[in-house]
């Protein structure tokens, strides 16, 4: 049972999450200060800085929050290799236009690296989906000669490419990917099955 102290401490660390998260939905992520935090929740700029280091440890917490979101889109259920390659590809197209923030959070200076994402539990997760999926697909078509962590970098790269694309064209990302994703990922499973 927490005590009285205890409650109030993460009832504060709540609000503080909260009204960042709106700061970042009204006004995008970049935008984010522990000025405004604490304006926000009208308390001094000390206060903040009990429950978070700086900028970067709450933005990072969201970027943590974005990937446990995608790992969850990315568990889809297929047992053919193939069509679930395709549905992870367009899982990670669904996360990124329904979660257009916490995108932008977690890829605001590009792909992560290697280290990172083995730093990260969450990024991870996301990640080794991603791998085993892949895979699978080399299994399947007997396929060994292969840097699988060269065609996760590709896989990853490919799609964060697109999104991208969309994000800089539009300002937000459409609901349904568009030809090219769906044939780019058909030319990368190409790959993948064939033997060199």
């Amino acid at each position: 049972m927490l005590t009285r102290r205890e409650k109030e401490i993460q009832e504060l660390r709540q609000m503080i999450i909260d009204q960042s998260w709106k700061i970042i939905q009204e006004e995008g992520w970049q935008s984010l200060s522990i000025r405004k935090i604490a304006d926000a929740i009208s308390y001094s700029v000390p206060v903040i800085y009990k429950h978070f280091e700086n900028k970067e440890a709450i933005v990072e917490y969201f970027s943590k929050e974005g990937f446990s979101k995608l790992a969850e889109e990315l568990k889809v259920e297929e047992f053919d290799t193939i069509e679930k390659l395709r549905k992870i590809a367009l899982a990670y197209w669904k996360f990124a236009s329904q979660n257009t923030q916490y995108y932008r959070i977690m890829f605001g200076l590009g792909i992560p690296a290697c280290e990172t994402i083995n730093s990260s539990e969450e990024m991870k997760n996301s990640s080794s989906l991603m791998l085993q999926a892949i895979d699978d697909v080399l299994t399947q078509y007997s396929n060994q000669h292969v840097d699988r962590h060269l065609k996760l970098k590709t896989f990853w790269s490919m799609l964060h490419g697109f999104v991208a694309i969309d994000l800089l064209s539009n300002k937000e990302i459409a609901e349904l990917p568009p030809p090219t994703v769906l044939d780019a990922v058909e030319g990368f499973i190409y790959t993948l099955q064939k033997q060199n």
